[in-house]
């Protein structure tokens, strides 16, 4: 007599896949340029480093009207982004307002005064012919 032993099919484990990280990029990039629209920065541009630097893949340059215009504009980005979900992203300059840089992880943003943009320039260090310029989806 032969045994017949039936099997059960294994049960299917849900595996999680993760987001791609140019999809988490996309995402982090639209919520940086909805807080700089939300706060009437000016000029804003995006600068695309991928595969030329090591510290980020996008930087984005906006400009204040004021010193504390700036500081409001990257004070509210760096509580917004937390209250994504990123976490509490490092902020420098800001109690000067004339030029602040938030650091999103993989998304840098400066936010200048103009006239401090102008004598920095970064656009001309990454060697940008027609920069993008960026427009906030709502």
């Amino acid at each position: 007599m032969t045994r017949k032993t039936t099997r059960k099919p294994a049960a299917k484990t849900a595996v999680k896949k993760a987001a791609p990280k140019k999809a988490l990029e996309t995402t982090l990039l639209s919520r940086i340029l909805k807080s700089l629209d939300d706060d009437k920065a000016e000029e804003v541009v995006t600068i695309d480093l991928e595969g030329r630097s090591s510290l980020c893949d996008t930087v984005v340059i906006a400009n204040g009207r004021s010193s504390r215009h700036v500081a409001s504009i990257a004070d509210h980005l760096a509580r917004r982004l937390k209250e994504a979900g990123y976490g509490t992203r490092p902020v420098d300059g800001l109690a000067q307002g004339d030029w602040v840089l938030v650091d999103a992880g993989d998304v840098i943003v400066h936010v200048f005064r103009p006239e401090v943009r102008a004598y920095y320039d970064l656009e001309g260090m990454w060697s940008v012919d027609e920069p993008a310029r960026a427009r906030a989806a709502h």
